[in-house]
């Protein structure tokens, strides 16, 4: 991250978007350090990525929904940005497909049983997919 904020900064002005997103992320890694009063592993510095995404995907829907797709536009360039710094998120496919396989191991049968599978398939799927995703597509399975 250190040396993509000086790459950014060596670019100038067509940079600037880079730099600012990258700065965000770092003091949000660096409150999230202070708040637990120590340096935060590698998976914690996802959650802290992934969270930041997730706010600026729930602003930018929110954006759209307002008619202002220039700021949304904005919103979504940063999420690109913070994306690289992530591992890559499961498609619809590879979720139903991990979703299943956890479905059969925890042998549920019926929506009652959407909290003994949600679990297990949150911790296998970990900052590669999102859990209003995960919820939606165990709910059809089970359903």
């Amino acid at each position: 991250m250190v040396e993509d904020m000086k790459a950014a900064m060596k670019a100038g002005e067509a940079g600037r978007t880079q730099l600012a997103v990258i700065r965000l992320a770092r003091a949000a890694v660096q409150n999230a350090e202070i708040e637990k009063l120590r340096p935060l592993t590698d998976d914690e510095v996802k959650e802290v990525l992934g969270r930041e995404v997730r706010q600026r995907k729930d602003a930018a829907e929110e954006y759209r929904r307002l008619g202002r797709a220039d700021r949304a536009g904005t919103l979504e360039a940063e999420i690109r940005i913070l994306q690289a710094y992530l591992p890559e998120e499961l498609d619809e496919a590879q979720l139903r497909t991990i979703a299943a396989e956890v479905i059969a191991q925890m042998g549920a049968a019926s929506p009652a049983d959407l909290g003994k599978v949600m679990g297990p398939l949150m911790a296998r799927v970990k900052g590669r997919a999102d859990g209003r995703l995960v919820n939606a597509v165990v709910r059809e399975l089970l359903a």
